[in-house]
């Protein structure tokens, strides 16, 4: 079954950015088949499905290459906090709680916000237990998306969430041999020790050596968050963060630090030499007031740089738009006006993204033989642009829109999102299904 969407605009991503009119996408099962000129087709003739779409204009998916599914039960519960206290009182408690229900509700929710607001593949950092759930989710909702279960065998803030390094090498290993490169090849696994002051050097060394068995694996941890956090780790070993996965071999180009915030000159040097991706969260970093990434200096030096909105209760969003919108912003007072433009961020946000998860052969742009990951924003309302400069699209998308702009999305082309509406969720169910595993949870923290 063929199916011509046919949009006002769209915008490509492709080497040349073009932004097209007048134009349509075939899409065939699911991959983009065709981009043609209105002018030069034949629609009479077309053997499928006609989709207009004459005030809406089509985009790449957004990637988030780091997102806590886990936590989206506890937006609004650990507000005002540093980093580690943050965890200590809050974030490890409640992580320690979970059960499976518990755990399937905050995974809905998540999932149910990130497609609504146009975001069609994501890097989970995932959990210490019931780690399936969050598979079986990521199946049923369609979404793309590495996951893995999150390894912690340390933890002296809170010793009760954590295991033995055993068992974390084994059912890690279990969990990657049964879903890297399922349903599909649109679910992978991402090998995600919690940070370095969770995890023994051993166990940061054997995920790192397994994930060499997968081809096409990713290394996801945080790293460089917190300037407290950074003192404790140079007290143990007498090195920055990055400093330290390099000196015990624990980096390349398949390793996705989240946030990178406080780095000194040798370790960006590393960042670069290495190939090491990036994913930087802007509304955690200014919530948890960990501080603001040298963006523009990771940029100007070809370090891999993507977006994500890390979790709910650091956020307290999970919106490609508002990180958008706010990488842009945070950098201006400090590196000037014309620093992180609308085009570059919106590139951060999808292209980018799709690079750092090494899926830029399949997704982040629209072109032929590509994934259909696709989007359809509503930018034609009375809060954006009134002009008709095509480049004005991408302010619009940045600074101007919300994931009340997305009409409709598509993943591996099916509609997920149709006319504002999910197609794959009751956001009424959702809400009280979260509310009533939360009053639960809450009871056995």
């Amino acid at each position: 079954m063929k199916t011509l969407l046919i949009p006002k605009y769209i915008v490509t991503n492709d080497e040349n950015d073009s932004i097209i009119q007048n134009s349509a996408v075939e899409i065939s099962f699911n991959k983009i088949t065709g981009i043609y000129n209105l002018s030069e087709f034949d629609l009479k003739n077309f053997n499928g499905e006609i989709l207009h779409f004459p005030d809406l204009t089509l985009i790449p998916g957004f990637v988030q290459t780091h997102i806590h599914l886990c936590q989206t039960l506890f937006r609004g519960l650990a507000d005002d906090l540093q980093l580690l206290d943050w965890l200590q009182y809050r974030i490890f408690p409640y992580e320690n709680a979970h059960d499976e229900n518990s755990l399937r509700a905050s995974v809905r929710a998540g999932l149910n916000e990130l497609i609504s607001g146009g975001t069609t593949c994501i890097l989970d950092m995932g959990t210490l237990r019931h780690q399936e759930i969050i598979f079986d989710e990521l199946d049923k909702s369609g979404i793309r998306a590495f996951a893995g279960n999150c390894l912690i065998d340390e933890n002296d803030l809170f010793p009760q969430f954590k295991s033995t390094t055993k068992d974390q090498i084994d059912y890690t290993y279990s969990l990657a041999k049964e879903f890297h490169d399922s349903s599909g090849g649109r679910i992978k696994f991402g090998f995600a020790p919690r940070f370095v002051l969770s995890c023994s050097q051993e166990l940061l060394c054997e995920s790192f050596e397994m994930k060499k068995d997968f081809k096409g694996s990713l290394y996801h941890t945080h790293s460089s968050e917190n300037k407290n956090e950074i003192q404790e780790v140079r007290k143990r070993y007498a090195k920055e963060n990055i400093e330290y996965f390099k000196s015990i071999n624990a980096i390349d180009d398949h390793s996705i630090f989240a946030h990178c915030i406080h780095t000194n000159e040798n370790e960006i040097q590393i960042m670069k030499q290495t190939k090491m991706r990036v994913a930087h969260c802007p509304s955690s970093n200014l919530k948890l007031a960990s501080g603001i990434a040298n963006i523009p200096r990771y940029l100007k030096e070809g370090i891999s740089v993507s977006l994500g909105a890390d979790g709910a209760p650091c956020n307290n969003n999970l919106s490609a738009f508002v990180e958008m919108r706010l990488a842009a912003l945070i950098q201006k007072p400090i590196h000037g006006a014309e620093v992180m433009d609308a085009k570059t961020v919106f590139k951060l946000a999808t292209i980018e993204g799709a690079k750092a998860l090494h899926l830029d052969n399949e997704i982040g742009s629209i072109e032929i033989g590509k994934k259909a990951d696709l989007v359809l924003l509503n930018l034609n309302d009375a809060n954006h642009s009134y002009s008709d400069d095509l480049n004005q699209i991408y302010s619009d998308i940045v600074y101007s829109s919300n994931n009340n702009s997305v009409h409709s999305v598509m993943i591996d082309g099916e509609w997920k999102i149709k006319n504002y509406s999910s197609v794959i969720y009751d956001p009424s169910e959702i809400v009280i299904e979260a509310k009533e595993q939360l009053k639960k949870l809450l009871k056995r923290v």
